[in-house]
């Protein structure tokens, strides 16, 4: 069970031989990572790779710990019991199996994602310690505990909005995706536009990256946003000379929305322009 990748997936040796090292620990790999960089792809890589079933659970800032065993609906029970209903007498109809409870009681071993664990509350990680520890869970309801019939591929991602508690990181395997450097990003891209003219993304790339490199860019565009792009260059058979041309009057790089996300840099890049317009004269 060794994960290289996939066709639809560059994955780089050292994250290859994290993942690897992680399903032979039986420990949770927590991955982080700048937006963009294929931390939850990963996971759906991982599984396809490895033939397994995929469960996932996209944590939310609401989302408790509690939730990803199980929830237990009292107020539904109570009401049907008012009204007589039959299947108010078992409490196991109220019961609302989490991701954790899918992932323990798969028939095949799968793969569980628990998706940018830092937007929930500081508290969520800490209370899943026993649960990813043991493999088992107690359901108070019913009485019954919940076993793993075979320990899941746990992929945690984290986007660093927050720090996670020394207790739950000493459980993980940890693995830093770096951003990928231009040889890479040339097989990212050759992956998705399979053929694409290599002169015309040699000339994206070296904007792209000038981009990236600008001092105070609040969002520096990723990997999906270069990808994004690409495909509106392709369609709009932008010509690689457009590309090339470096005069700093035009310092906002073409179909820039697709790149800068958000006001502050695209005002940053305009001034940029208006200087060196004005330097100029």
């Amino acid at each position: 069970m060794n994960f290289a990748g996939t066709k639809d997936y560059i994955a780089a040796q050292d994250l290859q031989i994290a993942v690897n090292a992680a399903v032979r620990l039986e420990r949770p790999l927590l991955v982080k990572g700048e937006p963009g960089t294929g931390k939850t792809v990963l996971a759906i890589e991982v599984a396809k790779a490895l033939g397994a079933p995929l469960i996932e659970w996209h944590i939310k800032s609401t989302t408790k710990a509690q939730q990803g065993l199980y929830e237990y609906d009292a107020v539904a029970r109570l009401r049907d019991g008012q009204l007589g209903e039959e299947r108010a007498k078992d409490v196991r109809n109220y019961i609302k199996r989490g991701k954790l409870w899918d992932a323990f009681t798969s028939d095949q071993r799968p793969v569980l994602l628990i998706d940018e664990i830092d937007k929930a509350d500081i508290e969520f990680p800490n209370d899943l310690l026993q649960e990813l520890d043991r493999m088992e869970f107690f359901v108070y309801e019913t009485s019954e505990t919940v076993e793993a019939r075979q320990r899941p591929i746990v992929i945690i991602t984290s986007n660093n909005e927050k720090e996670l508690p020394d207790a739950f990181l000493r459980r993980c395997f940890f693995h830093y995706i770096k951003f990928p450097d231009p040889d890479m990003m040339t097989e990212i891209v050759e992956v998705h536009f399979p053929g694409v003219k290599k002169r015309l993304v040699t000339e994206a790339l070296k904007v792209f990256y000038e981009v990236r490199e600008v001092p105070g860019l609040k969002k520096k565009p990723s990997t999906s946003e270069l990808l994004d792009w690409l495909k509106l260059l392709l369609a709009e058979d932008m010509p690689e000379e457009t590309l090339r041309e470096r005069d700093p009057r035009k310092a906002i790089p073409p179909l820039h929305g697709a790149l800068l996300k958000n006001e502050q840099d695209v005002h940053m890049f305009e001034r940029l322009a208006f200087l060196a317009r004005r330097e100029g004269r």
